[in-house]
């Protein structure tokens, strides 16, 4: 990583600004300014998340912004409303009353006499979904929006019910969520005031989680937040950004296909980051990139980023699976447009233990997986960090598996694996997960994509209906997009399993699926070399501006762990990630995080299964000292989920707050 320490515009900030709302709410942002601007106006660009401007996003911010500022755009880090330092109270995610007070906050930065009175929007995370949704209302002072790791789709493709499937990611996130509705602001910004604001937020009775839980389908509670509802309603130019790590990629290819606005994307082999900080790497010059977009968007600058190609990505390399590679190896390639004319699909057929170019007499193969497949795979939650999947093969043991031959020459791909079965189940309720895996020649087993389906969603995800048992249905499986090379010598395989523990929760009972093989196939999208591919432009290294400095007063501590318990065949799973506790030099406030997420189930019995999440985080500066811990405990039985939940928060050593929660919310063909 570069850091820039000199830029065409010298900065200077502005820690705390209030943004008025029209009912009288305030929410306080950070802002960094070009010298000058005040004489001479320059567009301004924003982040809006709830993300606590002065201390879990702050070491991040500054790099960010202040490369933006001194580029010559005024940037500013927007607390949402109920959270950090602004006023009000929240209640979930991406309601209207957050997307209305974004639009106020538009017209409220065109009309700064240091502002040009044009506006971007970025963010990465809910501050890229936000930003989709907030141009999906077409404030006209909004010119361009940059999405990073972001979803067109929050029921299936976002933190709760992928496929179908309740997601692991939603108890993470749930418990996340439910501490950071609960957060103090800082005294040093709202003085006297912040006990009240505090107790206020401590007194709010917001429970996300039984929100999601009584929405297992997708109604309308996600359709108002999702825009693939109408893509026609975005008009602004969007860059959206991605990675392959990340739990978001597909949806930038929807998007790419449903919008018909101005639009690019670039999507890397990292997680849920910004690419400059990219991980595994390479890391880009992703801020650079930035610059140009916003400098032809809100400055008018025709300096070229509109004539390159729609979609640049990193096509990834046959490799060793390596849970902890630093490096992806691959290479970048690009499309003018997608869908590519330059991608075909090629169909191979599923037939009795291979897949082939033409169909094979019709044979059953059945499977009823051990609930513990899926602990290997590319868990959601460590896309935050650089954990990749690990080899496959103790996963292919307990699935069914079909392998190419080996390829005589490479084959790459670009796009979304689709798996059709045919297929029964012995159950009224049950899933099918496809993993796509690349076979080196001594026998490794390198993840490279999957998809999993909730089989009573097989036909609709807004009116699911039971299997019949017995019957046979023909079910697509669509799986992640992706951009792979598989190398000659090597075998494409397809691993069909009935569980993914711990990304998705198991059905009420083990089910045996019947694939009839000869009958089931795989459409994998392949990409033609292009002559093109050998001039890309490269997006530069990685730089960004200075960081804050921070004083390690406990060094952070990451440990995963398996047990097994051989004799109750229970399988143990815990995420222990202990940040630390560091002092922000500038503010001199004091930051500790602690998550720890355990997961337990029984190899033989889909109602064991248990999922635990604890979070604290606590605040300090001098005498001051807060902390607020939560916890939420999910099991199931045949009929019904079960959600144990708890907040409390201390100021110093006392509680002053405690509430608790246990609901049932029955199982909606889940």
């Amino acid at each position: 990583m570069t850091v820039v320490t000199s830029f065409p515009h010298d900065v200077h900030e502005i820690e705390t600004l209030w943004i008025p709302m029209p009912d009288g709410c305030r929410l306080a942002a950070r802002a960094w300014l070009p010298d000058g601007c005040e004489e001479k106006p320059v567009p301004a660009v924003f982040e809006y998340i709830p993300y606590r401007r002065r201390d879990i996003t702050r070491p991040r911010d500054e790099p960010i912004h202040r490369y933006f500022a001194g580029n010559g755009l005024a940037s500013l880090r927007v607390d949402m409303r109920g959270s950090g330092d602004s006023d009000g109270l929240m209640r979930d995610e991406y309601e209207d009353q957050e997307q209305l007070d974004a639009v106020e906050v538009i017209a409220w930065l065109a009309r700064q006499p240091w502002c040009a009175g044009t506006v971007g929007m970025f963010g990465k995370s809910w501050g890229g979904i936000n930003a989709l949704q907030v141009a999906a209302r077409r404030p006209p002072e909004l010119k361009s929006i940059l999405s990073v790791c972001s979803t067109d789709n929050t029921y299936f493709d976002n933190d709760h019910y992928l496929g179908g499937c309740l997601t692991d990611i939603q108890m993470i996130w749930g418990t996340l969520f439910l501490a950071q509705l609960r957060r103090p602001p800082d005294p040093a910004v709202v003085g006297e005031r912040w006990r009240a604001k505090w107790q206020e937020r401590l007194a709010n009775d917001a429970m996300p989680l039984e929100n999601w839980f009584r929405h297992q389908r997708y109604d309308e509670f996600w359709k108002r937040t999702s825009i693939c509802e109408d893509y026609s309603r975005i008009a602004c130019g969007t860059f959206l950004v991605g990675g392959w790590l990340d739990g978001f990629s597909s949806s930038i290819f929807r998007m790419l296909n449903g919008l018909r606005c101005p639009r690019k994307a670039l999507v890397g082999p990292w997680g849920h980051q910004y690419p400059h900080d990219g991980k595994p790497g390479p890391a880009v010059g992703f801020l650079q990139e930035a610059v140009r977009w916003w400098e032809y968007w809100l400055k008018g600058i025709d300096n070229g980023v509109m004539d390159e190609p729609m979609l640049r990505v990193w096509q990834q390399e046959s490799a060793v699976p390596d849970a902890r590679a630093a490096v992806r190896e691959g290479r970048w390639v690009e499309e003018p447009a997608w869908p590519s004319p330059n991608i075909a699909t090629s169909r191979m057929f599923i037939n009795a233990g291979t897949l082939d170019a033409s169909p094979a007499a019709e044979i059953s193969r059945w499977i009823c997986s051990t609930e513990t497949v899926g602990l290997a795979s590319n868990f959601w939650h460590s896309a935050f960090d650089d954990h990749q999947a690990a080899d496959q093969r103790e996963e292919d043991g307990c699935s069914l598996c079909f392998d190419s031959a080996p390829l005589a020459e490479a084959l790459a791909i670009l796009g979304g694996p689709v798996v059709t079965l045919q297929l029964s189940a012995d159950r009224r309720i049950a899933m099918v997960a496809v993993r796509l895996t690349d076979v080196s020649p001594d026998g490794a087993s390198l993840f490279v994509t999957f998809g999993i389906l909730n089989l009573s969603r097989r036909d609709s995800h807004e009116r699911p209906h039971l299997l019949e048992p017995g019957r046979r249905y023909r079910v697509r499986v669509q799986l992640e997009e992706i951009s792979h090379r598989f190398a000659a010598g090597h075998r494409i395989r397809v691993a069909i399993s009935t569980s993914y523990w711990h990304r998705a929760w198991p059905m009420p009972e083990r089910a045996t699926l019947e694939v009839v093989t000869g009958a089931s196939f795989l459409d994998l999208p392949v990409r033609r070399p292009r002559p093109e591919d050998e001039n890309v432009r490269s997006l530069g290294p990685p730089e960004q501006a200075r960081s804050l400095a921070r004083t390690i007063l406990r060094p952070a501590i990451k440990r995963s762990s398996v047990e097994r318990d051989l004799g109750s065949r229970e399988v143990r799973v815990t995420d222990f990630q202990d940040n630390g506790i560091y002092r922000i030099d500038d503010t001199g406030l004091e930051v500790e995080e602690v998550i720890i997420d355990r997961y337990s189930i029984r190899d033989n019995d889909p109602l064991s299964a248990a999922m635990t999440m604890e979070r604290r985080y606590g605040y300090a500066r001098g005498d001051w000292r807060t902390r607020v811990e939560a916890s939420a405990t999910l099991t199931s039985t045949p009929d019904a989920f079960r959600l144990r939940a708890a907040v409390e928060a201390f100021e110093g050593d006392t509680r002053v707050h405690s509430k608790t929660w246990d609901s049932t919310f029955p199982r909606d063909l889940l």
